[in-house]
């Protein structure tokens, strides 16, 4: 017997799925939301992502795919604020989102919130419609305090989470360490957590040969270790920049550093100094952000991509680089030690210490030159992260939640 395609509402407010990733609320999330919508809409389903209008420039509606679309609201004034603030205005989204739907016509099975805000206006939306409401927090507050880099998060968030991972029907976790991390700070229940990692598209990230990449972004005669990700303190980029003078006497050695936007100033201007103390400068590169589509040339341009993370919810930098055949050193964040294969795809270290950084990537660089060959063997390891199998395990997820919810309510 057919079953019925899925009418999704998935909610990301505080961040546009579409915005500059690598920028200050921009990150693996966005490019979670974007390409998961997109392949659930390429399996059928029907997928409405609702986020706050923050540019003027921006339309209404934006189409991410077959059956799939980006649905800006106004909320608050029409322009970039803090997470915070948009706090205050999640009623109004909710009310304009549901005056959106009665005058669309729209009707959804269930709700899909990403992040603490969007669990917030999932709990409208689940109450005014009778249907689950499954949520993804991608990080957890109470844990970024335990690590204790950075500025705290806030204790509105800490409550916001306890009470979502406690009353909401489901919760997605990328990860083993995540479901346990929410029956720890949280007490949510086992039972309604589900684990479903992460994906990277494989079309769009793929080896390309070296050499060709290397021209192409402008380091041909250079080793180039790489970093991808947002500038914070928590991304321990000031722990590999400290790597870096335990490897001088590597030839040619380049630190690339891609991500960053007006809000990271501060945080860049701190690591743009701490180079210079160390008599790195000349050797990092500091680039900005970098379009999500030009990144495949970067990652087949580095010899490593380095993630020295104090914490990653799961890692998704890790598989966009091996997806183009580049090997990884990173930190034992996410879900990274059963996606690396040591020795082979690259290394996971036990903490981000310069030497240790240094140990692993010096390891790598003194392999012989990864060839077409090794490159195809590293995206191999992660063919089963494929969007399609995790949109998949999503659709499984929430047709297990509908019917339990159906069941209930009956």
């Amino acid at each position: 017997m057919p079953v019925d395609p899925l009418k999704i509402a998935m909610l990301s407010v505080h961040s546009c799925p579409v915005g500059n990733l690598g920028a200050k609320d921009t990150g693996g999330m966005s490019v979670y939301i974007r390409e998961l919508a997109r392949e659930l809409g390429e399996q059928g389903h029907s997928v409405d992502v609702y986020t706050r209008a923050h540019d003027p420039r921006d339309r209404q509606i934006y189409a991410l795919g077959q059956n799939a679309r980006l649905i800006h609201l106004e909320a608050g004034e029409v322009e970039d604020i803090h997470k915070l603030i948009v706090y205050s205005y999640l009623p109004n989204f909710a009310c304009n989102l549901e005056n959106f739907r009665k005058q669309n016509c729209l009707r959804y099975d269930l709700v899909f919130s990403h992040y603490w805000l969007s669990g917030l206006v999932g709990e409208y939306l689940q109450q005014w419609w009778n249907v689950p409401h499954i949520t993804m927090f991608h990080t957890l507050g109470a844990v970024k305090n335990a690590i204790g880099i950075g500025e705290d998060e806030p204790e509105l968030r800490l409550e916001a989470e306890r009470h979502l991972a406690r009353n909401c029907h489901h919760i997605i976790a990328p990860t083993e360490k995540e479901k346990e991390e929410l029956i720890l700070h949280y007490g949510a229940l086992p039972e309604r957590i589900g684990v479903v990692p992460c994906g990277v598209n494989l079309q769009q990230f793929k080896p390309m040969d070296k050499e060709i990449a290397k021209r192409q972004v402008g380091f041909s005669n250079d080793k180039v270790i790489l970093f991808v990700g947002r500038i914070e303190p928590l991304k321990g980029i000031d722990q590999l920049l400290k790597a870096m003078p335990h490897l001088q006497n590597i030839r040619g050695l380049r630190l690339v550093i891609i991500g960053g936007d007006e809000h990271s100033q501060y945080e860049m201007e701190r690591l743009q100094r701490l180079s210079s103390d160390l008599h790195i400068q000349d050797s990092a590169t500091f680039l900005g952000l970098i379009k999500h589509e030009q990144l495949p040339c970067f990652y087949s341009a580095a010899d490593a991509c380095v993630i020295p993370s104090y914490y990653e919810s799961f890692g998704l930098v890790a598989l966009e680089s091996l997806a183009c055949g580049t090997p990884v050193v990173t930190t034992d964040v996410g879900d990274l030690k059963s996606i690396i294969r040591q020795g082979e795809t690259g290394y996971v270290v036990i903490d981000n210490t310069p030497q240790r950084l240094a140990n692993k990537i010096a390891l790598l660089l003194s392999k012989p030159n990864y060839d077409t060959r090794s490159a195809l063997s590293i995206r191999a390891s992660i063919n089963g992260f494929s969007w399609s199998k995790i949109a998949e395990a999503i659709t499984r997820e929430s047709r297990m939640v509908l019917a339990n919810y159906l069941t209930l309510v009956a």
